[in-house]
């Protein structure tokens, strides 16, 4: 709930920083001298709605989602010695970490990935594919699973749903602004919103939130290297290591649901700057520089 509340604020103080530099600007004036007629502060809470409403949303489906989307078998009761070691290990890292015990999974995949989600750090799911128990010995899976119980006991889903909520939100405000001055200063429409709003306004959500998706997949890859330090200590240094080079030899791993990738041991093959992971070798000096 701290969490939660922080972020809260912070969007908040943002709303009111804009407010406050649209007032000192005269933009607010501009904009009505040019016909302009846009309540700011009406737009702000409106747009505040807006982006949150959907990241809080998939942060609370996220487990179930998970389930579901990549076929996650949770281990109620261990039916053979790996599911019931995986149990063992992540209980012993939840301890450690002070959290609650989260369900373990295992989802079929050939590739080696894992993941953790939830809400609620003290009822999160951590799991992993078959790929990763078929590529990886017990050492480096233990890593990768510390790694998981790191992303959990740091509040990271709820840190990258709020964070992506934030987001949205200016990039809902700004794609509005500009649809208004496009439909009113450019098109000359006088009344009510014109096709140039709506069109405006989507053209311009699409191209704000791909520039916001930097800032965001910047963030999750700052994460990354605290989750591989929170591994570090839960399992050994030298096994986080030892687990990240096993990944640099096995095959990159097929895209995951966006609302998981985050989370995922590795990203995709895209761009740096939209990577939602550091490249493996940079992840490997860091440990090896601490």
């Amino acid at each position: 709930m701290t969490r939660i509340a922080l972020f809260l604020a912070t969007n908040v103080a943002i709303m009111v920083v804009i407010s406050l530099v649209f007032s000192l600007f005269g933009l607010s004036g501009t904009l009505q001298a040019n016909g302009v007629d846009l309540d700011l502060n009406a737009l702000l809470i409106i747009s505040l709605i807006v982006g949150m409403t959907g990241s809080v949303i998939s942060l609370a489906m996220s487990k179930s989602m998970a389930k579901r989307s990549m076929g996650v078998q949770v281990i109620d009761q261990p039916k053979n010695s790996t599911e019931q070691w995986l149990v063992s290990v992540v209980s012993k890292q939840a301890e450690k970490a002070g959290i609650g015990m989260p369900e373990v999974g295992i989802f079929n995949n050939p590739t080696p990935n894992a993941f953790a989600t939830g809400m609620n750090k003290n009822d999160a799911l951590v799991a992993v594919s078959t790929g990763l128990l078929n590529a990886m010995n017990r050492d480096e899976v233990e890593a990768v699973l510390g790694h998981e119980v790191s992303h959990v006991a740091n509040g990271d889903m709820i840190t990258m749903a709020l964070m992506q909520g934030v987001v949205n939100t200016f990039v809902y405000f700004f794609a509005s602004v500009i649809g208004h001055i496009v439909d009113r200063v450019i098109l000359k429409n006088e009344r009510g919103h014109g096709i140039g709003y709506f069109v405006t306004q989507m053209l311009a959500q699409v191209v704000l939130s791909f520039l916001a998706s930097m800032l965001v997949m910047w963030f999750s890859r700052y994460r990354e290297f605290h989750a591989d330090k929170g591994g570090a200590n839960l399992a050994g240094k030298q096994k986080m290591i030892n687990a990240l080079k096993a990944l640099q030899r096995s095959h990159e791993p097929t895209d995951m649901p966006e609302e998981l990738a985050a989370f995922g041991i590795n990203g995709g093959q895209v761009k740096k700057l939209f990577m939602s992971h550091p490249p493996l070798e940079e992840r490997i000096a860091a440990l090896q520089r601490n």
